[in-house]
C-alpha cells in the first residue's frame, strides 16, 4: 500500500513538473523540511503571546510601539540574522484623548457609548443636527447635496441590508472624506459587529488630521438612532480632545541574499503595529508574527533561494500605510523599485487553504507550489484566487506595478471577526494551529516564488498599472483618497 501511495505521489509531482518547469525537482524535499520544522518548532504563537503579555498594544509612535520594534529586531537577531536593520521614518502621530458623545432631541441629550476614530481633530466641540446618510457613499448624497451641510452625518460602516445592487463597500476613511466634501461638520459611523462592539481605525485617507470629528458607535445603538431619526429630529454634542505631532517610527527589515539572482527581490511583510484599544492579537499579531516565524524557518533550515528576500515588519499601517509607503519611497529613491519582483502581504491571515495574487500569470506557479504542499498535507486545498484591493501594506507596492499576493481561503479563529480594531482583540482569540498553517504553507510559497526559474507575473509600466486598477474597480476609491495620479 505504501508503495502505491508513493507511486501516486511521484506521478502527481511528475504532472506538476510537466505543467510547469518552474517547479524545481528539489522543492518537494525542501518543502517537506519546511513542514517538519514548522510543525515541530514554530515560535509564532509563543512569541506573539510574550509580546501581548509584556508589551500590550503596538500603537505606532507610542512607547509600546518602540518596544514592539525592538522586540521584533531582537527576535530576528536571536534567529541568527545578522543582516537586520531599522528603517526609520517620520509620521504624524495620533493618539486619543478624551471623548464625550451625547445624542437625542435638542433638549434631552443622553450619553452614548462611543470611540474616536483616528486622525480626528486635536480638539472639537460641536452640537449639531444629525442626518441619516445611509451607507455614506456618493449616491446617498447625490439626490440632495445640501442635506448634510453644516450637520453631522450618520453612516453605516458596511452596506445596509436592502441597499441597491452594486453599492460600493467603501473604507471608513473614504466615507469620512465624502461627508467632508458635502459640508458635514462631523460624522458618526455605525459599526457592523453585534453586541455593542466599538471599532477604531483611521478616518483619514491621507494619514493626516481630518477637519471634522469622527466617532464610532455600536451597531445596536446606531440602528436605533436610524429609526428615531425617521420621526424625530436628533442632535448630537460631540466633545473630544486628541494628541498629534511628528514622531519617528521604524520598519524592521531582515534580508537573505539570493544565491543566483541577488538583484531580484521578493518582499514579504506584515504590519507589526496595532490600535490601542486592545493588544492587536488578530490585527495584526497573527500576520506579523507568522512572517517573523517564516524568517526563523528560512534561517534554521539555511534556505537559499535564487532571489533576495526582505522580511519586513511594517509600522504605521493602521495610520495610513505609513511604513510600507516609506519602504516603497526609499526603493524609488535608490532606484531599486524595479528589482522587486513580488510582494507577499500577511494581514490577519490565518489557517490558509490556498494562495491569492493580483497576477493571473502566477496561476501555474502558485498552483504548482500548492500541489506540493497538498501532497504533504491534504488539508491544504490549493485554492487559487486573483484580485486586488486596498488598505493594507501591499497597496503602495501594487500602485507601483508590483505583483502582490499571499495566503487565502482561511478564516479567523473563535469567531474573532467582530473584534477587528476593537477592544476585544486579545490573545485568547489566537489559535496555535492556524498560525502554524500560515507559516508552513506560506514559507513554501515564499521559497517557490523566490527560487522559481522565471516569474511570469510582470512588473507593470505606469500605463499598465492604471489599466489594472481600473479593471479592478479601484479608480474611484483612489480618487477619493487623492491617490489617483493619472489625469483621466
Amino acid at each position: 500500500m505504501k508503495k502505491i501511495l508513493a507511486l501516486a505521489t511521484t506521478f502527481s509531482l511528475f504532472l506538476v513538473y510537466q505543467l510547469n518547469a518552474q517547479a524545481k525537482t528539489s522543492w518537494p524535499g525542501i518543502f517537506a523540511k519546511i513542514n517538519k520544522e514548522v510543525v515541530e518548532n514554530s515560535n509564532a504563537y509563543a512569541s506573539l503571546k510574550i509580546a501581548s503579555e509584556t508589551i500590550g498594544h503596538r500603537l505606532t509612535g507610542s512607547e509600546n510601539g518602540k518596544k514592539a520594534e525592538q522586540y521584533a529586531y531582537d527576535l530576528l537577531k536571536s534567529y541568527g540574522f545578522t543582516n537586520i536593520r531599522f528603517q526609520p521614518f517620520e509620521v504624524e502621530s495620533w493618539s486619543r484623548g478624551s471623548l464625550q458623545v451625547s445624542i437625542g432631541s435638542n433638549n434631552n441629550l443622553k450619553n452614548i457609548k462611543s470611540v474616536s476614530l483616528a486622525h480626528s481633530p486635536v480638539a472639537a466641540d460641536i452640537n449639531l443636527e444629525v442626518v441619516d446618510m445611509g451607507n455614506g457613499v456618493e449616491d446617498d448624497y447625490a439626490a440632495n447635496p445640501e442635506k448634510v451641510k453644516g450637520k453631522i452625518a450618520l453612516v453605516y460602516l458596511g452596506i445596509l441590508p436592502g441597499s441597491k445592487a452594486g453599492t460600493p463597500s467603501l473604507h471608513r476613511s473614504e466615507k469620512t472624506a465624502i461627508a467632508t466634501k458635502y459640508g458635514a461638520k462631523g460624522i458618526i459611523v455605525i459599526n457592523t459587529a453585534d453586541n455593542g462592539v466599538l471599532l477604531t481605525g483611521t478616518a483619514s485617507v491621507t494619514g493626516k488630521l481630518i477637519p471634522i470629528p469622527a466617532v464610532c458607535v455600536g451597531k445596536e445603538d446606531g440602528l436605533a438612532l436610524k429609526e428615531q431619526i425617521k420621526t424625530t429630529p436628533l442632535f448630537s454634542h460631540i466633545k473630544m480632545t486628541n494628541h498629534s505631532g511628528m514622531i519617528k517610527a521604524r520598519n524592521v527589515i531582515a534580508t537573505i541574499k539570493g544565491s543566483s539572482l541577488p538583484n531580484e527581490k521578493v518582499v514579504v511583510g506584515g504590519h507589526l503595529d496595532s490600535w490601542d484599544l486592545a493588544t492587536g492579537a488578530m490585527d495584526n499579531g497573527i500576520g506579523s508574527f507568522s512572517v517573523l516565524d517564516m524568517a526563523r524557518t528560512f534561517k534554521v533550515l539555511n534556505l537559499q533561494p535564487a532571489r533576495t528576500i526582505d522580511f519586513v515588519m511594517f509600522m504605521g499601517e493602521e495610520e495610513g500605510l505609513l511604513g510600507s509607503r516609506a519602504y516603497v519611497d526609499a526603493a524609488i529613491k535608490d532606484k531599486s523599485i524595479d528589482n522587486i519582483r513580488y510582494m507577499l502581504n500577511y494581514d490577519m491571515t490565518n489557517d490558509p487553504k490556498g494562495y491569492a495574487t493580483s497576477a493571473q500569470e502566477s496561476k501555474t506557479l502558485f498552483e504548482s507550489i500548492g500541489t506540493i504542499a497538498q501532497n504533504i498535507d491534504s488539508n491544504f486545498k490549493n485554492t487559487f484566487s486573483v484580485g486586488a484591493g486596498l488598505h493594507s501594506d501591499h497597496q503602495p507596492f501594487m500602485l507601483n506595478g508590483i505583483p502582490t499576493g499571499g495566503g487565502a481561503g482561511g478564516s479567523l479563529p473563535k469567531g474573532a471577526g467582530p473584534c477587528y480594531h476593537a477592544d476585544c482583540d486579545i490573545f485568547s482569540l489566537v489559535e496555535d494551529k492556524g498560525m502554524r498553517n500560515t507559516v508552513r504553507f506560506n514559507t513554501m510559497l515564499l521559497f517557490g516564488i523566490a527560487d522559481a526559474a522565471k516569474i511570469e507575473a510582470k512588473h507593470f509600466s505606469d500605463e499598465e498599472t492604471r489599466l489594472f486598477l481600473i479593471k479592478n474597480n479601484l479608480k474611484e476609491p483612489l480618487q477619493i483618497a487623492g491617490e489617483w495620479r493619472w489625469k483621466d
